[in-house]
C-alpha cells in the first residue's frame, strides 16, 4: 500500500515552478506563471475572497499530485454558480463560507484540475477525497469543489462519492478550414448572408483589425487594452472587473509567447481589443474591452477574428468563454462541462444531491436543443 502524505501551501511561489509545470504541463491557465501573476497582482488574496490554499501530494519526498486551491468567502469569479446553495445554509443559521476550491479564478476554462503523475491516479483520488472531508470538518469549511476539470477527473471524484455538476458552454471547432470562407460553405444559405452583412458593416465604418502577439505587444498597448477592459467591465457591472493592470503586466512579461491581442483601429485610433491565450491546439478568447459602442463589433473581434486565426494557425478549437447562445448561429457548438462537489453536512447534501440529478437532464436536453439549431447545412 503506497504511503501519502500532504502539504498545504497559501502561494504558489512556495511550489518550485519545475515540480508544477511537469506535473501540469503547458496549458496556459494552469501554468505556474499564470497563477503567480494572479497572486502577485494583488488580484487573488484574503481580501479578495480568493485566498490561495495550493496543495500538494507526496510518496515519499517525491511531489505526485497537485491542486490549485483556495479557500473562498464569496462565490463570485467561479462561473458554477451555487449562490442557492449559500442561501440555504443562511436561511438555516449555517455558514456556507468558507469553502475550498480547486480551480482557475476567473477562468471558465476546462482541463486538468488535480495533476498526478502516479501508476495508481484512482488511490491518489482516494486520499485526496478523504484529505479534503476530513479537512473541511476540522476547519469549518463547507465543503469542497473542483470546477471545470475535464470528464476523466469528474468521474474519478464521482468514484469517491462527490457530487458532479455539468454546465454548457458553447466552442468553435476547425474541421480542416484552410480559410474563413470554408467555414462559411459549410453554413446554411440564410446564416451564411447573415454573418457576411455582419462583417461587413465592420469594412463599411472603415475599421481595420491588426492582430499583435508576444513581445509585437507593447506596455502602451497592454495599457490600452486594460483601460477598454476595466472601462466596458465597469459599463456592464459597476465593478473594474476581476483582473487589475499589474495582473496583465505581468502575464505578458511571463508569458508573452501565449499572448495574442486583436485591435480594432478607426481611422488609425484603436477603438476596442481582445485579449486571447494560445494553448497547444486551442486558442483561449477571454478578455475584451472597447471605448465606444459600434455595431457587430463584438462579435467581430470577439468571434469572427477568433475563427480566422485558429484557422490560419491550424488550432483545432476557439474557445470563446461562458455562456452566450448568441454563439450557436455563429457556428459554435454546445459543449458539456464538468465540476466535482462534495458537501459536508449530509442534509444539505442529500438535498443537493437531488436537485443535481434532475439539473444534469434539464442540461443534457437544453444540450440537445441548441445542437438541433446549429447554422450548418447538414443539421
Amino acid at each position: 500500500m503506497a504511503t501519502f502524505s500532504h502539504q498545504w501551501f497559501s502561494s504558489i511561489n512556495q511550489i518550485e515552478r519545475a515540480h508544477w509545470q511537469r506535473l501540469f504541463g503547458d496549458e496556459p491557465f494552469t501554468q505556474h506563471a499564470f497563477l503567480y501573476a494572479l497572486e502577485q497582482s494583488q488580484c487573488v488574496n484574503q481580501q479578495s475572497g480568493w485566498q490561495p490554499y495550493h496543495l500538494a501530494i507526496f510518496e515519499g519526498e517525491n511531489i505526485i499530485a497537485l491542486a490549485p486551491g483556495y479557500l473562498k468567502s464569496h462565490s463570485y469569479g467561479e462561473y458554477v454558480f451555487d449562490w442557492a446553495w449559500a442561501e440555504a445554509y443562511e436561511k438555516h443559521g449555517l455558514e456556507y463560507y468558507p469553502k475550498w476550491l480547486c480551480g482557475v479564478p476567473f477562468c471558465p476554462i476546462e482541463g486538468s484540475r488535480i495533476a498526478i503523475e502516479h501508476s495508481n491516479p484512482s488511490l491518489v483520488y482516494k486520499y485526496i477525497t478523504e484529505l479534503l472531508n476530513l479537512h473541511s470538518k476540522e476547519q469549518g469549511w463547507s465543503g469542497w469543489h473542483v470546477n471545470f476539470c475535464n470528464l476523466a477527473q469528474a468521474t474519478h471524484l464521482t468514484e469517491q462519492h462527490a457530487m458532479l455538476r455539468v454546465g454548457v458552454q458553447f466552442q468553435w471547432f476547425n474541421k480542416g478550414f484552410t480559410c474563413f470562407d470554408d467555414f462559411l460553405n459549410t453554413l446554411n444559405s440564410r446564416k451564411r448572408k447573415s454573418l457576411k452583412k455582419e462583417r461587413s458593416k465592420i469594412t463599411q465604418q472603415n475599421i481595420t483589425i491588426e492582430w499583435l502577439q508576444g513581445m509585437q505587444i507593447t506596455p502602451e498597448i497592454m495599457q490600452l487594452f486594460c483601460e477598454f477592459y476595466q472601462r466596458t467591465y465597469l459599463k456592464r457591472s459597476g465593478h473594474l472587473g476581476y483582473l487589475n493592470m499589474p495582473f496583465f503586466k505581468l502575464l505578458h512579461a511571463l508569458m508573452a509567447d501565449k499572448l495574442v491581442i486583436m485591435l480594432a483601429k478607426k481611422e488609425d485610433a484603436i477603438i476596442a481589443a481582445t485579449l486571447s491565450l494560445i494553448g497547444a491546439d486551442t486558442l483561449y478568447g477571454r478578455y475584451w474591452g472597447a471605448s465606444e459602442e459600434v455595431d457587430s463589433l463584438h462579435f467581430e473581434l470577439c468571434y469572427y477574428q477568433g475563427i480566422e486565426f485558429a484557422i490560419k494557425h491550424n488550432l483545432s478549437c476557439f474557445h470563446s468563454g461562458a455562456q452566450g447562445e448568441h454563439k450557436i448561429a455563429r457556428g459554435f457548438a454546445p459543449v458539456l462541462t464538468y465540476s466535482a462537489h462534495h458537501i459536508i453536512d449530509n442534509n444539505f447534501s442529500n438535498a443537493i444531491s437531488d436537485y443535481l440529478k434532475r439539473e444534469r437532464q434539464h442540461i443534457n436536453i437544453y444540450k440537445d436543443q441548441c445542437s438541433a439549431l446549429l447554422p450548418f447545412k447538414n443539421q
